[in-house]
């Protein structure tokens, strides 16, 4: 339930990037670029391509925010959402379920215009605010127990994965060309990344200066106090993962199903955000080993290695740590 609304919060953002930075092109082309690269960076690019021919506005918006068929759209995600929430309502608050299920009303009383391209910028921030009012319901009246732990897991991980597709499609998709860097386009193209995460006056209020690359990758992949940035949602996927497996004084946490810590080390052994040390748990292992690399890394290493190869090692990570949860609880 709770990675689906993440997803759909997300796809939302991702969206209004892909907005914001095809309006600032006055050639069709390069908006349309624009528009395929959002498809790529949603992880959609294989269904939209078996179902449409050209990455133009239009079937961009109509696969990534209404596609019953795409269950990554805005709208399926919400489908989902509701489906999900009816499956565990008795572990949810009053107030929790109303913000899902009036959700759901609202979107089955949307209208065709507000699939346009005009109306987008209203359904996105409609997207937004109803996503924001979920979390609002999560944090303010759900017991602190397995379910809340759950959802904020969830949520976590998810915001973790697409915030690293929302920096990878500027730098790596958006910007082959050396020579777009740093120019005003380049500006103005951050300016949108940053506002599509409700981070530009964060950044200007940390580096009090004009926006730049490697600062905005930074803010985003490494400062802990940015809410949205890899390391903050990676130690929140940790903390919630261990009071998952810790479980707490009256209640029943959910039985682990995992082999030992032989199995946890082996696994982070192979992969690229190795870290050190090993736990009863190869999922919190995992979350633990790449919150370690995070904080051990700095912004002139990830850049010296490519932050194309970077985010998609991180991606792989976060996959896994999604598959070893799967294996051990689900």
């Amino acid at each position: 339930m709770a990675r689906y609304i993440e997803r759909a919060e997300s796809i939302a953002r991702l969206l209004d990037v892909g907005r914001r930075m095809a309006s600032l092109l006055p050639d069709p082309e390069g908006a349309a670029s624009e528009w395929a690269s959002t498809i790529e960076a949603a992880g959609c690019e294989a269904s939209f391509q078996a179902r449409y021919e050209v990455a133009d506005a239009p079937s961009v918006i109509r696969h990534l925010v209404r596609d019953a068929d795409n269950p990554s759209s805005i709208v399926a995600s919400l489908g989902t959402v509701r489906s999900n929430a009816r499956a565990v309502r008795t572990a949810l608050s009053a107030d929790v379920w109303d913000a899902v299920n009036s959700m759901w009303l609202e979107t089955q009383a949307l209208r065709d215009e507000d699939f346009t391209t005009e109306g987008l910028p209203r359904l996105l921030d409609w997207v937004k605010e109803r996503s924001q009012r979920f979390g609002g319901a999560v944090a303010n009246t759900m017991l602190r127990r397995d379910a809340y732990w759950w959802v904020r897991l969830g949520t976590f991980l998810e915001r973790a994965e697409n915030t690293a597709r929302l920096v990878d499609v500027k730098y790596h998709v958006l910007l082959p060309r050396a020579e777009g860097v740093g120019g005003l386009h380049d500006y103005y193209q951050w300016a949108a990344v940053l506002r599509a995460v409700s981070a530009l006056r964060a950044y200007h209020w940390v580096y009090r200066d004009r926006l730049d690359a490697r600062r905005v990758a930074e803010l985003l992949i490494l400062r802990s106090e940015m809410p949205r940035s890899l390391l903050s949602c990676t130690s929140q996927s940790r903390y919630y993962l261990e009071r998952i497996r810790d479980g707490s004084p009256g209640t029943t946490s959910t039985a682990l199903i995992t082999d030992t810590a032989d199995t946890a080390a082996d696994d982070i052994s192979a992969t690229p955000f190795a870290g050190s040390g090993t736990l009863e748990s190869t999922s919190v292992a995992l979350a633990l080993a790449l919150e370690e690399s995070l904080q051990h890394t700095t912004v002139e290493e990830i850049f010296a290695g490519g932050l194309h190869e970077y985010l998609t090692e991180f991606i792989t990570a976060t996959n896994a740590i999604g598959l070893e949860i799967r294996r051990e609880y689900l």
